[in-house]
Parts: C-alpha cells; structure tokens; sequence
C-alpha cells in the first residue's frame, strides 16, 4: 500500500474550478469610481441600533445604503445629506434648523470616525481615487435645503469647515432664498430671493457646488445666469419622459450641459409614473400612521416594522403603478442623448423616498452599468455617468472659488 505524498495544496488547486472570467459590464462597474450624489442615509444615523457596518434589508427597515452593500453593488461612496425639513420661517425656526443641521454634520463625522477602515471624509474631487485605491468608501457631504442658514449667510463658511461641498438652496417648499418646484402656493419670489442671489455668490466664493434639484425653474435659470462654476441636479428627472415640477425640460438641459454641469437621474417613482389617487388606500395610509404613533425618522424600529408591515398590506390591497428600471433608463438614455455623456450622472435618492422596481437598494447598481454596455456605451462613457462627470463638477466649483483656502 503506498502513501499518498503530494501535497494537499497542489491536489486542491488540482481540483479548482476555473476562475470565471468578468464581463464586460462588470470590468466597466469594477473600473468606474461609483459615486452617488444624493444619499439621505445620514437620517439613519441616529436610530437606536442602527449601525453603517450591519447589512439592513428595504424589507426589513426600510433603509436602502449600508457598508456591505455598498460592497456588493460595488459602490464606492457618495454625497451624504444634510437634510433639514422645511420649517418655520420666523427665527425661532431657523435656529432650530441650524441646530439640526450642525447636529447632522457631527454624525456624519462620528460616522467616519468610527468606521475609518471603511469610510474617508473628502472634501476635494481628487481625493475620491486615493480613498477608492485604498478600498475605502468615499464620504462627501451635501445639505439639502439650505433654511439652516438662510438667517444668516456666513453661516456657508462654517458648513464648509465642516466638509460641506454641495449646497441645495430649496426642498419641497418655498424658503427666503428662494421657490421651489412644488409648494402649493406656487412663486413667491418669481426665482431667486435678493438673498438667494448672495447665497449663489458665497457658494462661487468659497468653491461649493450649487445644487438645483428642488428648485424652480426660474431659479435655475437664475442660478445658471449667476453662477461662475458649473451647476448640478443632484436627483432630477426629465420633462420629456415623464412631465412633473421636480423634473427638468430640455431646453434647460442643454443650457444646464453649456454651462458644463451635470444632471443625476434619480430612482423616486412619482417623479418617473402618474401617481394614482385611491381614496381607500389614503384612509388606510392615514389610519396606520395614527395607529404607529410617530412619522418618519422619530419612529422606534419597533414602530418603523410595524408601520412597514402596516403599508405592505395596504400596497396588496390597493396597489398603485411603481416606476421601474425600464422607466428610470428612459430618463437616463434621453438626457445623455440630449446633453450629452460628459453631463449625466445617477442618485437613487436612497433613504429619501427613492427606490423602484429592479432599483431597491444600491446592490441593484451594476444594473445600470449592463444597461448602458446594451445600449452601445463604452467603458470610459460608463466611468463619467458613475463619477467621473460629477466630480469634474466638484473640481470645477473648488478651481473657481474666490475665498481664501
């Protein structure tokens, strides 16, 4: 009887399958720097248990970006958001508003501190490929709605200290720097207020990028007029292919590309398909919030499940049409068809209402990269739509700034 003598490490690479080589898609989403521009995650960080680094589930809380599916989808990083509501304008209003945004500013950096084997803070374009080469995540920063300091506007040198690069004047309502595309109200302003006008010369000054989601179209044509860098739509949609407020017109995003900025078509389903109203389901909407006791961020995680639970329910009962990855494509092949590749990007709008069919969380990502390789676009096409177009952007606004460094 012999001994068998080779060695166990030679016998299993004997035994190995063969390595499964990428496709062509997957070298492109792999090559690429993956960023997205509009993350609203930072709301998540002050949840009781909720922690960057578990892997959470759409199903389970609701929550769309965390580090192992970045991982997964191969996402590199993004713009975390700064999110302030819309309240009161009255001073009482604004300072609690600052408050909350200062607050928002130091869990983002709690956040990167505590995980810094994970995630960098960067505050220049050319930061993101070090932070990616080192298999770090990418973390800028961005404010949506600017009411935290629109009462007093040097309070935009203190955000940026902060590592804030990416300001958004306007959300859902009108504010005092200006209108948004969908108050109820409608113009208060007819675009710019005199102080929105200033708050666009501090950001050129101290090289912030200007975001124009949420804003009128007078005040995108303000902004465009006034702006020295170029300007960006961190998660917009196309008039063309489905007409909403939120959503750009053509003709603005020609001008919008000749000024050399970008637009990242976004994943929130109102904006891409007709919302229907269904009476029954509104009621039964209404009863459940009343049953769980709290909205939005103040929900216990018991209470966000019971609430999910709740509105699955409702969604079997009485469901309505949900835009899916076809209609988000649509959006996306027509603005790059009529600006141009060097002037489209991508937000889900992940943990702020975004979220489709076949685009869920950000594992579904590469998606959209086997999506754009069928429609005839190259590697490096790929690799400006994911980051490359964006962050020209970043640079663009950091070369123009006037302020001292």
């Amino acid at each position: 009887m012999h001994r068998l003598t080779v060695p166990l490490a030679i016998l299993w690479a004997s035994c190995a399958l063969p390595a499964l080589s990428a496709t062509p898609a997957e070298d492109a989403h792999k090559a690429a720097i993956v960023l997205d521009t509009h993350f609203d995650t930072p709301a998540n960080f002050h949840l009781a248990g909720w922690d960057i680094m578990d892997r959470h589930s759409v199903a389970a809380d609701g929550s769309q970006v965390d580090y192992p599916r970045m991982v997964e989808g191969g996402v590199d990083g993004g713009f975390f958001a700064i999110f302030t509501p819309q309240g009161p304008r009255t001073p009482e209003g604004d300072a609690k508003a600052r408050d909350a945004a200062l607050l928002r500013a130091v869990e983002i950096h709690q956040m990167v501190a505590k995980h810094g084997a994970q995630f960098v803070l960067a505050t220049k374009a050319e930061e993101a490929g070090a932070i990616v080469a080192a298999g770090k995540k990418v973390v800028f920063i961005s404010m949506e709605n600017s009411q935290p300091v629109e009462a007093d506007l040097t309070l935009m040198q203190t955000f940026y200290t902060l590592g804030v690069r990416m300001m958004g004047p306007i959300h859902f309502a009108n504010n005092d720097l200006g209108d948004s595309s969908t108050d109820p109200k409608g113009k208060e302003w007819n675009g710019l207020s005199p102080k929105g006008k200033a708050f666009v010369a501090e950001a050129n000054r101290l090289g912030v990028v200007l975001d124009a989601s949420h804003a009128s179209d007078d005040v995108l044509d303000q902004m465009l007029e006034l702006s020295t860098t170029p300007l960006i739509l961190s998660h917009s949609g196309l008039d063309a292919i489905f007409d909403h407020p939120r959503n750009i017109d053509d003709k603005r995003l020609k001008a919008l590309a000749a000024k050399g900025g970008v637009i990242q078509i976004n994943a929130f389903s109102s904006y891409m398909v007709p919302t229907v109203k269904i009476p029954e389901r509104d009621a039964a909407m209404a009863e459940l919030m009343k049953s769980v006791g709290a909205t939005g961020r103040d929900m216990t995680a018991a209470q966000r499940k019971a609430f999910l639970d709740g509105r699955k329910a409702i969604d079997a009962k009485w469901p309505v049409p949900r835009a899916n990855l076809d209609d988000f494509m649509k959006h996306m092949l027509h603005a790059i068809e009529v600006a141009g590749v060097d002037h489209v990007g991508v937000s889900g709008d992940f943990d702020g209402g975004g979220g489709i069919a076949g685009l869920e969380d950000v594992t579904d990502y590469p998606k959209i990269t086997e999506r754009l390789m069928a429609a005839g676009y190259s590697k490096e096409d790929i690799a400006k739509v994911w980051g490359g177009n964006a962050l020209r952007v970043l640079k663009a606004a950091a070369d123009g700034r006037t302020a001292k460094p």
